[in-house]
Formats: C-alpha cells, structure tokens, sequence
C-alpha cells in the first residue's frame, strides 16, 4: 500500500477544514475533486481572473449532495488582505494554487504578475500566520531552476531566473522559508513541473502547450512549435500533483517541513514528440492523423530542457507518480474534447 492510498484511507475517516486559492482553475478544481470525495470540508477563493465558474460545476456532478455541501466559495482576491483572512478562518490545512501563471504574460505585463504572485502570497503568508493554520501547501515553479543547465533538476541546485514569472516563484519560496523561522509557519513548496489534465483551458494567448494543441487538432487548426521541436519537458499529470499536495500538507516527519519538492515523472519528452502523441491519442477519436506542425521563432523567457530528479519527494513525502505522459493524455483528452463541445 503506497503513502498516498495510506493517507486517502486515513482522510475518509477523519474530516479536516482546507482551504484551496484559485479553487476554480484547474489544479484547483481537481484538488477540490479530490478533497471532497473523500469527505473533506473545503473552502474555495478564487476571483476568476484565469478560474472558470463551469470547473466548480464540473466538479459538482462528479461528487455527491452531501460532498458537495461540504464546498463554501468565497468570491475573493488574494491581493486583498481581508479577503485572505476570511478566507482562512478556521481552517487546518492550506492549498494555495491561487497566482498569475505563464512566462510570456509575465513578460508582457510583470507588474500584475508581481502583485498576485508575490504581494499575494505574502497577504496569505501573513492571513495562514495568524489563523494558526497547520500547514501551508503552496504551488512553486520548476521555472525557479532559471538558466542552471544540468539535469535532472534537483531541488538545492537553481540558476539565474530568466523570467519575471520565475522571479516570482523564487521569492514565493524564500518568503515561505523566512515565515518559517521567523513565525513558525510550516510550510511546503510544490515545484511543478508542466501539469495537465482535464479542466485545463485550452483558450487564450498564454494557455499552456497540451490544451492548447489539443484544442487547435479537435478545430483543424494551426499547430505552433516555438524552436525547433527539440525543447523538452517533463509533463505532469494533475493527478499526480493532487497526490503532491495531500502528503505535503499531512506529512508527519518534522525534516519533510519547510522544503521544496520537485513534482514531476522523472520522464523527459520533446516537443515533436509531444505532438506526435497527443495526434495520435486523437486519432482514435477520427481526428486526422496527416497533422503537421508549424515551426516558428524560440520563445523569449524559455528554458530550453527541463528534468525533475523526484527522489526527494518519493523519500520525504512517499510520493509516487500514477500517471506518466501517454496515460496522462489518454485521461485527459476525452475532457477536452467534451469541453470543445459545451464551449463551441
């Protein structure tokens, strides 16, 4: 029996108050699933600034009456103090996912993204703080690791940031390091790398690079790659991030606190290859297979490889990832079809 089915058993046996920002984004809302299948009571903050009402919905079929009146939202901004505060009012366990993502909106626009990601983060730093909150759970950034070329990433070793949106994540961890000695806060940071999955919106000059395409095959549309397909990732799937944050926030081992994690596969995938098997997922479903794809310009802000070394949190936290690229996609390409069609 893994950590995560030890903890998933465990939970269902005993309720405890979480509290998710940006609940209606997709890590949000995927997290908020979870929690309340197994019977958790959830508070949700979200503004809708990238969020979407029809995940909050979504999730809403999926889980019972009762599940789902163990749900309360609270139409809030993370860059309001007060909403904060409400927002953690009697609550054990925080999730934040709540931030401005995407380098290239950064890039285009660093002082909105400045004010959510980091005078934001400081607003519920300060919020969790006095509420007396038993651990704090919040989204990093594998963008952290900047310009240091090695590989795989390991979580001691960064370089220099090569985005304002890197700048950001950086500070989110250093303020949460200095909470914790100055106050006391337990906190840990989740280093995503490349999540995806259903609810994950495929609309919008910055949507990331699985929903996008998917989206673009489904409508016949052009399929952009920025250089020259040989950029790699290690793709995530959001389930195995939900898993990321359960063990992070109820891990027992005083040495597994105030730390960052690498939340990955461990799997490296180029962009060629990525769309060659998001194309051939589709294919199934008789979308056409002769799909070519468009190179174009490298993209300003971009690492060129990224690799997560998930040793740390497979010996800190038990993680153990369930769902690698294929299967990932296989999960999550059925969603974003039926979200094509209840959009379009």
């Amino acid at each position: 029996m893994t950590a995560y089915t030890q903890l998933q058993t465990r939970l269902q046996a005993e309720t405890n108050t979480w509290l998710i920002t940006g609940v209606a984004g997709f890590i949000g809302s995927n997290l908020l699933e979870t929690l309340l299948k197994l019977n958790q009571r959830v508070v949700g903050l979200d503004n809708f600034a990238t969020g979407h009402q029809r995940n909050l919905d979504e999730v809403q079929t999926l889980v019972t009456p009762t599940q789902w009146a163990n749900f309360s939202f609270i139409n809030g901004d993370i860059r309001n103090l007060m909403d904060c505060q409400k927002a953690v009012t009697g609550v054990d366990y925080v999730l934040h996912q709540a931030a401005l993502g995407s380098v290239p909106r950064s890039v285009a626009d660093p002082i909105t993204t400045n004010a959510t990601n980091i005078s934001g983060f400081l607003n519920m730093l300060v919020a969790a703080r006095d509420a007396k909150v038993k651990r704090f759970v919040y989204a990093a950034s594998s963008s952290t690791y900047g310009d240091h070329p090695a590989l795989p990433k390991v979580e001691d070793i960064i370089g220099k940031p090569l985005s304002p949106y890197a700048v950001t994540k950086y500070v989110n961890e250093l303020y949460a390091e200095v909470f914790g000695k100055t106050y006391g806060l337990q906190s840990v940071g989740l280093r995503y790398f490349n999540v995806f999955g259903p609810r994950q919106d495929p609309n919008g000059a910055y949507a990331a690079v699985i929903p996008k395409w998917i989206s673009s095959m489904i409508k016949s549309e052009p399929i952009y790659i920025n250089g020259d397909g040989e950029t790699s990732r290690d793709f995530c799937f959001v389930k195995n991030a939900v898993q990321a944050n359960l063990l992070a926030a109820t891990v027992q081992t005083p040495e597994a606190v105030n730390q960052v994690y690498n939340v990955a596969v461990g799997d490296r995938t180029t962009l060629n290859e990525l769309f060659a098997l998001i194309r051939d997922n589709l294919a199934v479903y008789g979308i056409s297979a002769d799909i070519k794809p468009v190179y174009r310009d490298f993209r300003a802000g971009d690492v060129r490889h990224s690799l997560a070394y998930i040793g740390k949190t497979a010996n800190f936290l038990g993680y153990s990832p369930t769902e690698r690229l294929n299967q990932g996609l296989s999960l999550g390409i059925p969603a974003h079809i039926r979200l094509h069609h209840c959009i379009d």
